[in-house]
């Protein structure tokens, strides 16, 4: 890429997305065509496309997405499914309809079958069904690979998909309904910390800062304490779903992000066109090749935060699939390799959570 490139970051303020545009300034790039969801909504085919014709983006990374946890998965489906394929149908024919020079598609690790392999190797995509809990968010990821793939043989473009493993950092969710677990654990930990200390003053301010289902730090204690206990903080214990015993792998998102201006700078479509097979299965593992699992991250989160109670696992709610570790041998091939554990990322992040508040 051109450092004064026209670079459009579908999704800048996100967690994706904002850790990509911190990362292309830290490298030099300057020209960004940037909206948020007010200023053009990528639901709307025509605003999208009326917006690729006036600007005429040159490289795109296409981070905006519908995300969220295993209790979003479950109760949002129809949305998971339909936001997400219209999303990026739109921005990838646009790119193909305005001949943008390359464009890099972020999916997710959840695209790869229940019962995988460990670590999960790109080519065992399709080989199996997918996990029940996210289907529909995965399935409309599994649709952008093909995209991609399919406009590449097509027209000759050059479209990259990355799938990131499971994704933490500044600019996170911590929604305690639809934010993946790291956050939300991280948290509802801290929210039990300081129900324990009787620090209602820390609880309003977080309250305030983000309110839960309408319920602010302006409103009553006992509605604050009703929006607590829904979502399993009490004084001295937290719940956490499922048997805390899946396997989780975690990437820092600003080493995410270096990952991704890394494969748009040196890695083109004709680099990955297995040798002498049909192509297929040209995406690219972004993770670390580590796990750990929920039982153990609590335990990571509550010696970050300083949390003495106790966690609840209930066994009754959904696990989701027991193990997801990605095989980041192709990347590493390529030549990127992840630096930040998880350890070290929780401490990061729980300081920035409070330097929010």
């Amino acid at each position: 890429m051109e450092k004064n490139a026209k670079i459009y970051v579908a999704g800048h303020l996100g967690l994706v997305g904002s850790a990509l545009l911190k990362n292309l300034k830290e490298k030099g790039y300057t020209r960004f065509l940037l909206r948020s969801i007010d200023e053009l909504n990528l639901l709307d085919q025509k605003a999208v496309f009326e917006f690729f014709e006036q600007e005429k983006p040159e490289y795109v990374f296409l981070a905006a997405a519908k995300v969220g946890g295993i209790v979003a998965n479950t109760i949002y489906r129809g949305q998971f499914i339909y936001e997400n394929l219209q999303i990026q149908n739109n921005i990838i024919h646009a790119s193909h309809l305005n001949e943008v020079k390359k464009l890099l598609f972020l999916g997710s690790t959840c695209i790869y079958p229940r019962e995988a392999p460990q670590p999960m190797p790109e080519d065992c995509l399709l080989t199996s069904p997918l996990e029940y809990t996210n289907e529909p968010y995965a399935i409309a990821k599994i649709a952008g690979i093909k995209l991609c793939e399919s406009y590449n043989l097509q027209y000759g473009t050059n479209y990259i998909a990355v799938m990131p493993t499971n994704l933490y950092g500044p600019n996170d969710n911590f929604d305690l309904e639809k934010s993946h677990v790291l956050p939300a654990l991280l948290r509802k930990v801290y929210l039990a910390k300081c129900l324990m200390n009787d620090d209602w003053a820390a609880i309003r301010a977080d309250f305030n800062r983000l309110p839960v289902e309408g319920v602010s730090g302006n409103d009553p204690e006992e509605a604050i304490c009703e929006k607590l206990h829904k979502y399993g903080i009490e004084k001295g214990v937290v719940e956490i779903w499922g048997t805390g015993k899946p396997m989780r792998e975690f990437l820092w998102s600003e080493e995410m992000a270096d990952a991704c201006v890394y494969v748009m700078e040196h890695v083109d479509f004709d680099d990955l066109k297995p040798a002498g097979k049909e192509i297929r299965n040209a995406h690219i593992n972004i993770g670390t090749g580590k796990e750990i699992s929920i039982a153990n991250l609590a335990k990571v989160i509550a010696e970050t935060v300083g949390y003495a109670g106790k966690f609840h696992f209930n066994a009754e709610k959904p696990d989701g699939t027991m193990q997801k570790l990605t095989d980041p041998s192709k990347l590493h091939r390529l030549g990127w390799h992840h630096k930040i554990e998880v350890e070290q990322g929780v401490e990061k992040l729980y300081h920035w959570y409070l330097s929010k508040k």
